[in-house]
């Protein structure tokens, strides 16, 4: 597991780990630049989505469950003042504090991956998307309170980006999705375009099969731009520099994939560093941190 369950490391060690996760991914997490209060709630928070996400993919299949039951027993802890027994909860419980964090967010993490040991397959988009809002939303959440602006008009927005995300995510990763028994691109989408799930089993992406990933890459492109604009036009400061990365990786984690003309399955097609931050510079526009 990339992040295992009993960890011998130092807390630095601990960061430079997770630094190291965040870099492979589509936006960033905890960007160097942030303050230290801002950075480590970020690295906490970003710590337990690892930890469940590895448990959910990479643990032995039958003891998924049982390590999912622990995490659930730490978050009890957790918010009922008790100390955790794992060290990603352990340094979770002093954000959560800090912050005044709901529970909710962090309960749908886990939902969401026991959901992935019994789902493999969605058959509409609608099926996708629901998913998405245990699986994606909740992070977008926690991050709106750990900045203190969680508020109802914000909520949607966020939820759109984070949907994006990760519909983004299942599009460039949909070979290593099926090879660990998932299709998360909507059965009825590929039996419009003539895919058959050994498609994905493929060396290279066949081209009904790119139409297919070209949709779904359409479709987070509108819920990404739906949401960005009113997320970023009601957030301000260091908020607003946090959420600009995320907004920033989604859009040029497209371009990749457009760029890669959706040939996900004979490379990975990832955002370019140096047009994340072009992006992030530009979503930001001009913020004043507080």
């Amino acid at each position: 597991m990339k992040v295992i369950i009993e960890s011998p490391w130092s807390a630095d060690e601990h960061d430079r780990a997770l630094d190291r996760l965040a870099a492979r991914e589509n936006f960033p997490v905890a960007a160097r630049l942030l303050p230290v209060r801002h950075r480590t709630g970020l690295r906490a928070v970003y710590g337990f989505a690892r930890l469940v996400d590895d448990i959910g993919d990479e643990a032995p299949r039958e003891q998924r469950a049982k390590l999912l039951g622990l995490v659930d027993d730490d978050l009890d802890r957790v918010f009922t003042g008790r100390t955790p027994n794992l060290p990603q909860l352990r340094r979770l419980a002093g954000t959560v504090h800090a912050h005044r964090l709901p529970e909710e967010p962090f309960r749908d993490l886990v939902r969401a991956n026991r959901q992935d040991q019994a789902v493999h397959r969605y058959e509409t988009f609608a099926d996708v998307t629901e998913y998405c809002a245990l699986s994606a939303a909740p992070v977008g959440r926690i991050v709106l309170h750990l900045f203190r602006v969680h508020r109802p008009a914000l909520v949607a927005a966020s939820d759109d980006v984070c949907t994006a995300l990760q519909l983004i995510e299942h599009c460039q990763d949909a070979g290593e999705d099926y090879r660990n028994g998932r299709v998360y691109l909507p059965g009825e989408d590929l039996r419009r375009f003539g895919c058959g799930e050994d498609d994905l089993a493929r060396p290279v992406t066949p081209t009904r099969l790119r139409g297919v990933l070209a949709l779904e890459a359409g479709r987070a492109a509108e819920l990404l731009e739906r949401g960005a604009a009113p997320l970023m036009a009601g957030l301000t400061g260091w908020a607003r520099f946090a959420v600009a990365g995320y907004v920033a990786g989604g859009r040029e984690a497209l371009s990749a994939l457009a760029r890669g003309r959706y040939d996900v399955l004979a490379r990975p097609l990832r955002p370019r560093r140096a047009g994340v931050l072009a992006r992030w510079v530009h979503a930001a526009g001009k913020w004043g941190a507080k």
